[in-house]
């Protein structure tokens, strides 16, 4: 019988069976030890990939890619980065774009030497369903995927990923993740200690949201200051985009086929004036002309993504599509005929981003589940003043008090960017001169930051 198919209970009775051999490496994740990849540096930590099976019915399976931290991985605590979209890939973003341990760079991969897992145990989630080297065998499971299914899933997930590698069960838990992710992550999160009344299985530590959709309305329109402020609209193209036709409308209206002819016509406006030519997702770089990189379809409908590096995304779409990676993967291909960055068979629920998800981590912090909501301060996608407010409107409902005063931090002898605490549970910060993809733009800034996460330590005040 296959490992795969138990559930919590029978997960529970093997792990107290384990005993003493809980913190050597499970014999069931041995399979799923990658050796090396190709053109891969020689390294000191180990690296697993493989499937873990969430249906066995619809044969439904997650992909997912975990490397050891670098140093003392026995101590060191275990971090699950998740990609939005919904449909980008935790593995070719998160792991080889922005802060895993290698990078593509021809037929070779470099070192990331501001890799997180030089602080923690890091895992990469390919979810949903449909998404990178995740599949199901039953073409029905990708046409009705929402929040809803997405967060269910990685709870399974997680724990039968607990059967693979049953050392890391009572090991300090964050989870981490950016865009989109601002909705898997609380859902998830609120999933797991739901789960933990019944039986305690995760020792969830905290959060961190990079750049995260956590309110449709505040978020979305928080857009259009960003561009005015910034320089990309004129002054009437901000008073219509701000006042008669704002972004959530005509978001709201386009994912119901009702765009009305007003917001069209603003939308045409903005979209010629901000130009093609301009990376929303980081506004201050030059973007490649030759390629598009989307982090998110349902945020930035009908808009050209630029991505910021010129080979980032070329580079990973042909490294992961060599049979020689997939093969050292443990990966094969179902359903598709090549891997994509981000999906393009996933039939999200694109409404679901209307839900907010900002009260479910107002449950988290009630529940004593330490919150960073952090912005990369040159992204007009999911602009820092929306979190920003979203972050102090949450904290003055909870009454929370302000424990950091707003003010800068430091990461070596320049300014990293500016933080505010609420409670010692709620923090906000920004990375300075950071894209969306805060850990690619600015790794070592976004690495700085990601250590006090994990320390829940105050960002630096002093270089």
């Amino acid at each position: 019988m296959s490992l795969l198919i138990w559930g919590p209970m029978a997960m529970a009775v093997l792990l107290l069976n384990l005993g003493s051999f809980m913190e050597v490496d499970a014999s069931f994740s041995q399979p799923d030890r990658i050796i090396q990849l190709p053109g891969q540096p020689q390294v000191g930590f180990q690296q697993f990939s493989g499937y873990v099976t969430v249906d066995e019915k619809k044969q439904r399976a997650l992909f997912y890619y975990f490397a050891e931290a670098e140093t003392d991985p026995v101590s060191k605590p275990l971090v699950l980065w998740l990609n939005g979209g919904p449909g980008c890939s935790s593995l070719g973003v998160g792991a080889f774009s922005e802060n895993g341990p290698f990078r593509p760079n021809g037929q070779v991969l470099i070192r990331n030497e501001y890799s997180w897992n030089t602080e923690a145990n890091m895992l990469y989630l390919e979810t949903p369903v449909g998404v990178g080297f995740s599949y199901s065998t039953d073409t029905s499971s990708t046409v009705t995927i929402n929040d809803e299914i997405t967060a269910r899933d990685n709870l399974v997930f997680l724990q039968r990923w607990f059967l693979k590698f049953p050392q890391f069960q009572q090991r300090d838990l964050f989870i981490t993740g950016e865009s989109y992710a601002g909705h898997y992550v609380p859902q998830l999160a609120k999933l797991m200690i739901q789960s933990n009344k019944r039986q305690k299985m995760f020792n969830l530590k905290g959060i961190a949201l990079g750049n995260p959709v956590l309110e449709f309305a505040t978020d979305f329109n928080s857009r259009a200051e960003f561009f005015w402020s910034h320089g990309l609209i004129s002054d009437s193209t901000y008073k219509m985009f701000s006042s008669v036709c704002n972004y959530s409308r005509y978001v709201s209206e386009y994912y119901r086929d009702s765009v009305s002819p007003v917001c069209s016509r603003i939308m045409s406006d903005v979209s010629r004036e901000t130009s093609r030519f301009v990376d929303k997702y980081d506004v201050t770089l030059d973007v490649c002309i030759s390629s598009v990189f989307a982090q998110s379809k349902v945020i930035s409908p009908q808009q050209v993504m630029e991505k910021i590096d010129v080979c980032v995304e070329d580079e990973t779409v042909n490294y992961l599509n060599r049979q020689d990676v997939q093969k050292a993967l443990h990966a094969r291909l179902v359903g598709v005929r090549k891997w994509d960055v981000c999906s393009n068979i996933l039939d999200y629920e694109v409404l679901n981003v209307e839900i907010p998800t900002i009260s479910i981590v107002g449950l988290l912090v009630k529940e004593g589940v330490p919150v960073l909501i952090y912005s990369g301060d040159q992204d007009s996608v999911i602009p820092l003043t929306g979190s920003r407010s979203l972050v102090h409107g949450l904290a003055k409902e909870l009454g929370l008090n302000i424990t950091v005063p707003y003010r800068v931090w430091f990461e070596g002898q320049q300014v990293g960017g500016w933080t505010q605490v609420y409670g010692d549970i709620l923090s906000f910060a920004t990375i300075r001169g950071a894209s969306h993809e805060a850990p690619f733009s600015q790794p070592e800034r976004s690495l700085v930051l990601f250590k006090s996460f994990l320390k829940g330590s105050p960002l630096p005040e002093v270089f």
